[in-house]
């Protein structure tokens, strides 16, 4: 689908914008361990645009609705999982990282709806 491809590449191309903005810029202007905080939010980023490559690829050979909820479930993940590691880094407001937990529920429900993918389209099969 589209939509998940479009949306691994523009993922893509923020996680390798913002960790150069990390490694160049913000490391003179946050303390490490913020900085390890927004790292962790690029890695998870990355992580998750692979996914959400996987799923368009998928998506374009076998259709699902479970596949198309991994894919949203993905996006939503890093977008708030990632998002507010990088609010968090830059701002240091604590109660932001209350947030992210949300963010990683979200990224498991997405991995847990590819695996009910995968496991339907073998019953197919078989």
């Amino acid at each position: 689908m589209k939509i998940f491809l479009s949306a691994a590449a523009i993922t893509g191309a923020l996680a390798v914008i913002l960790g150069a903005f990390g490694a160049h810029l913000l490391k003179q202007l946050i303390t490490p361990e913020m900085l390890a905080v927004y790292k962790t939010g690029v890695e998870y980023q990355f992580y998750h645009t692979f996914a959400l490559l996987a799923v368009g690829i998928l998506m374009h050979l076998n259709p699902s609705k479970v596949l198309k909820w991994s894919g949203y479930l993905f996006l939503a993940g890093t977008i708030i999982f990632s998002g507010f590691l990088y609010l968090l880094a830059i701002t240091g407001i604590k109660i932001l990282g209350a947030i992210v937990p949300i963010g990683g529920v979200l990224f498991i429900a997405g991995w847990i709806c590819l695996l009910v993918h995968v496991l339907n389209t073998n019953k197919k099969k078989n």
